[in-house]
């Protein structure tokens, strides 16, 4: 197993994510800028294999992001949320409605880097004259940035409340102590639980599905469970935690259980190309559920579920974002991983352990197995790009151009769902090694821990946007050092791309009305910095 800090393996010529003639995928020399770390170094670069998530252009686009965003929109009434790689919008964020599920995980990605500064400065990407500077700016940017998020603390129109208001009001308490954002959790929780139902043993993710002949919007017929909502029990563990009130759990581990009971498909005895006579997956809800079989077993996943909220029946299964109703959308199941393993983590039930493990099988087996044209010609990750999933693992393929003046990058993929798999694999391996792991779950650590390193080192290797970003300190500012005018610019001019990432995929159901593809995504970002600080967390860089 490689270490992110162990370069040595890599072996001569292979400097990452470049061909040998010393050009990146897209035809970047390597010499107009090694940016796994903003500069021309002799030094190995912090993070190892990992550098670029801890690099100066990685700092420098959130800054940028975090100042230019609120020009004419403060205090923000719009969050940033999609970078497209081409039209009249090529390189910038597209900025959603505050009230859209994404807004949190720009504010999100802010705390990222302030928790870097504060706890964990040595990984702060930026020498010791800007890092104050780069961080008071940061701090500034979030009292706009937080406002509204707090200010959402209350709604009950939504399961998307961790993903609202957690990700950065969490990090707000806890790097600062703030009373303020306290209580946006402690309400956002409790809002969150408004939602649960004890019939159904689930918090309704959805009051409605509308797309293309699909309407489902009765509250008293329906109640719509996403996978997506296992991301969203942790808001409410949290929050038990802070308030002794265990019932914010109970509901959390009853929603999990429910999942699992209808959501998780078995592979073990079906392969994922087989069918039952009808056309569909089969399902055999009195095993499948994770407790009842053997430790190293696997799961698909639909995306959405649909109860009778009277009964608590099942009612139907079937997809919102994913191809078609039977599929396995990639970010479906990479929000299952992270989210059971982080539902391990909280009760230490092996059931989670196994249900994560499970779901985790899956994935790599797909990523294993998917077509010879997902792996891209000069991609030089140990997996060649095959780690970068498809959006959907049983969506057919076909090749995607980015643009006229890139290389062909292979079929439709989701960089987004391989960093959210990615994190809830490092975790489940550190939450095994916590509770003996092997020796009592049958589960090995080890192998997810290397998977998730993987799908990092391939998401950087295909991924990771060329046009970077650095900080220009202004040497005619005649302040003292401490105060020196900092910018962020191109670090060649006219290329610019706001996100970290490129090739994530929104939503891509034909169904739907709102589609959109092969961009950058504000999420993808964020998980990608949050597997960074993971690595911190857990002394792994």
């Amino acid at each position: 197993m490689s270490s992110p800090s162990d370069s040595s393996s890599e072996g001569p010529g292979s400097e990452g994510p470049f061909h040998s003639d010393n050009t990146s995928v897209d035809g970047t020399s390597v010499d107009e800028k090694a940016f796994s770390q903003g500069s021309p170094s002799t030094e190995a670069p912090f993070g190892g294999l990992f550098a670029p998530i801890f690099a100066e252009n990685a700092v420098a686009k959130i800054t940028r992001t975090a100042v230019d965003a609120l020009a004419n929109n403060n205090p923000p009434t719009h969050y940033p949320e999609y970078v497209p790689q081409t039209g009249p919008q090529k390189g910038q964020y597209a900025l959603r409605d505050a009230d859209f599920w994404t807004c949190g995980f720009f504010p999100g990605s802010v705390y990222l880097m302030l928790e870097r500064f504060v706890k964990f400065p040595h990984a702060a990407a930026t020498g010791h004259a800007l890092l104050k500077d780069v961080q008071a700016t940061l701090e500034n940017t979030t009292e706009s940035w937080d406002g509204p998020i707090r200010a959402m603390a209350g709604r009950t129109d939504t399961h998307d409340m961790a993903f609202i208001v957690m990700l950065s009001q969490r990090a707000r308490y806890e790097l600062y102590h703030d009373a303020r954002a306290h209580d946006a959790v402690v309400t956002a929780a409790y809002a969150l639980h408004s939602r649960y139902n004890a019939t159904v043993g689930a918090i309704r993710s959805w009051d409605k599905l509308d797309q293309n002949g699909v309407l489902i919007n009765s509250l008293e017929d329906d109640f719509l469970v996403i996978v997506d909502s296992m991301c969203n029990l942790e808001l409410l563990y949290y929050v038990a935690g802070l308030t002794g009130d265990e019932s914010l759990a109970t509901a959390a581990t009853a929603h999990a259980d429910t999942v699992m009971r209808s959501l998780f498909r078995h592979e073990s005895s079906l392969s994922s190309l087989e069918s039952s006579p009808d056309g569909s997956r089969e399902k055999h809800p009195e095993t499948d559920s994770p407790s009842a079989r053997p430790a190293c077993e696997e799961y698909s996943t639909f995306h959405v579920a649909n109860f009778s909220p009277r009964t608590g029946a099942l009612k139907e299964t079937r997809t919102a974002q994913g191809y078609h109703r039977d599929s396995t959308w990639a970010r479906g199941q990479a929000w299952g991983i992270l989210g059971f393993a982080r539902t391990f983590v909280r009760t230490r039930q092996p059931r989670f352990a196994r249900a994560a493990a499970g779901l985790a099988n899956y994935f790599l087996r797909r990523l294993e197995t998917a077509p010879a044209c997902v792996e891209v010609e000069g991609c030089t990750g140990p997996k060649r790009g095959r780690y970068v999933p498809l959006w959907d693992f049983d969506a057919p393929i076909t090749e995607v151009e980015v643009d006229s003046s890139s290389a062909t990058t292979g079929p439709l993929r989701d960089s987004s769902a391989g960093v959210v798999a990615a994190n809830g694999m490092l975790i489940l391996s550190q939450a095994l090694r916590g509770q003996a792991g092997k020796d009592l779950l049958g589960l090995d650590a080890d192998h997810y821990l290397q998977a998730a390193y993987n799908i990092v080192e391939d998401t950087l290797a295909l991924s990771l946007a060329r046009e970077t970003a650095e900080f220009v300190v202004d040497t005619n500012d005649t302040k003292s050092e401490t105060a020196a005018t900092t910018t962020v610019r191109d670090t060649h001019a006219d290329r610019t791309f706001a996100a970290i990432l490129k090739h994530a995929t929104a939503n891509a159901n034909a169904r739907d009305h709102d589609r959109y593809w092969n961009h950058g995504l504000v999420y993808a970002d964020y998980y990608l910095l949050e597997f960074g600080n993971n690595l911190l967390r857990m002394g792994l860089v």
